[in-house]
Formats: structure tokens, C-alpha cells, sequence
């Protein structure tokens, strides 16, 4: 059984006003046909009540194909890889949003206790914990918020999007959030560029951790 020693959590989050400024800089704003100062006055609200949550876009409003071109490191743009050209189509599963353009997200943890387990062994034990698995757009929230977080050999899967297919089955896919080598379709102008790919459900990796949060809310 993989190991369940020890969980590491990121450092805190800026003020969610910082993080308003900041998905205003990126334009995600526009993207999502939110008026700056709609998002700006949801932060002030919201700031005043949680001050350790990140500010995520529903993703009908901002997909992850919109928003994965907008990470950085090293100053190299994130991307998709060729083979997930339905990216945007790995919707919430068994994960209940705010019927709102604009919500926290709250005790986010990376699930590096979690490296080397498949999604299908984590799922079921951060459901026990009373832990919510990330959606690929809050994960890629998180990186544009804090990029620290993705680290080489301690990324993470982001397994609250599934994608379901014609006949009611999930896809054996899931998504997740790591950094490029430069090999293969990625090409070496992309190493170490973030990425956004998937692995597949029963299969465990020792640089990938599972992506969690407490809570979802509006206010």
C-alpha cells in the first residue's frame, strides 16, 4: 500500500484582492465575461469573511483550455497536451459547485502523502477524510495563484473532472497538473514548461499527488 505518512500543504495564499488583481492582469476576467469590477467586489466581499481561500472561476465560464496557455515557468506559456483536444468536455464529478460564476475554494492541500497512489485508491480515501478532489480549472487556478506549487517530481492530479462518455461510463482518463521534460509531442522548446495531461485511473506515479480541498462556497 502506498505510504500515508505525511500530507504537505502550500504556504498561504495572497489576499483573495491580490488574487482578483491578478486573474484581472491575466485577463481571465474577459474570458469569463465578468466586468473587473465584479470580480474585484466579490474579493472585497468575500475577503472579509476567509482569508485562506483561492478564487476560482466556474469552468463554464473559464475553461481549462482558456486557462492552461495562461501558466508560467520559467516564462514558458502552459499547455495541453496534443492527445486531450477534449480537455474542456472532463466536467465536476460527485463534486457539487456553486451555482455562481465566481467561488472559494477552501483548505487546499497538494496530496503529496498520496504520491504513488492511483486516482482509483485516492479518491475513495479523500472522500473518508471528508476531503473534495480539485477540478483540473481550480488546480490551474491554484498554479496561476501560487506557481511555487507545482514543483518538479511533486505535482498533482486533479481528479474531480471526469469525462463521461456516450454510453454513461467515465473515461479511464484523469487529469492532472505537472511540468514538461521537452520529450516526445511536447517538444524541447517545452521542457519544463507547465502541462496539463492525464493518466489513467488505475495507474500510480511517484511525482504526482492528489489535489484536495475542505470546501466549496460563495461566501
Amino acid at each position: 500500500m502506498p505510504d500515508t505518512s505525511s500530507t504537505v500543504t502550500a504556504s498561504p495564499l495572497p489576499p483573495l484582492a491580490a488574487q482578483a488583481e491578478r486573474l484581472i492582469e491575466l485577463g481571465v476576467h474577459e474570458l469569463a465575461r465578468i466586468p473587473a469590477d465584479d470580480l474585484r467586489a466579490f474579493a472585497e466581499n468575500a475577503g472579509r469573511e476567509d482569508r485562506a481561500a483561492l478564487l476560482a472561476v466556474h469552468p463554464d465560464h473559464a475553461p481549462a483550455s482558456a486557462l492552461a496557455p495562461l501558466l508560467r515557468r520559467d516564462d514558458k506559456p502552459g499547455f495541453v497536451v496534443t492527445d486531450m483536444t477534449d480537455v474542456d468536455r472532463f466536467a465536476p464529478c460527485a463534486v457539487e459547485l456553486p451555482d455562481a460564476p465566481l467561488y472559494l475554494v477552501t483548505g487546499l492541500d497538494r496530496g503529496d502523502h498520496m504520491a504513488n497512489w492511483s486516482p482509483e485508491e485516492a479518491l475513495p480515501a479523500l472522500t473518508k477524510e471528508d476531503r473534495t478532489p480539485l477540478l483540473l480549472t481550480e488546480g490551474i487556478h491554484w498554479v496561476l495563484q501560487q506557481p511555487a506549487v507545482l514543483e518538479r517530481n511533486r505535482c498533482f492530479m486533479t481528479i474531480g473532472s471526469r469525462l463521461r462518455k456516450a454510453n454513461g461510463a467515465l473515461d479511464a482518463r484523469t487529469p492532472a497538473i505537472w511540468i514538461s521534460n521537452g520529450t516526445g509531442r511536447d517538444g524541447r522548446e517545452r521542457r519544463d514548461a507547465p502541462k496539463v495531461g492525464w493518466c489513467w485511473w488505475g495507474n500510480r506515479h511517484t511525482w504526482l499527488g492528489f489535489a484536495s480541498a475542505t470546501d466549496r462556497r460563495v461566501r
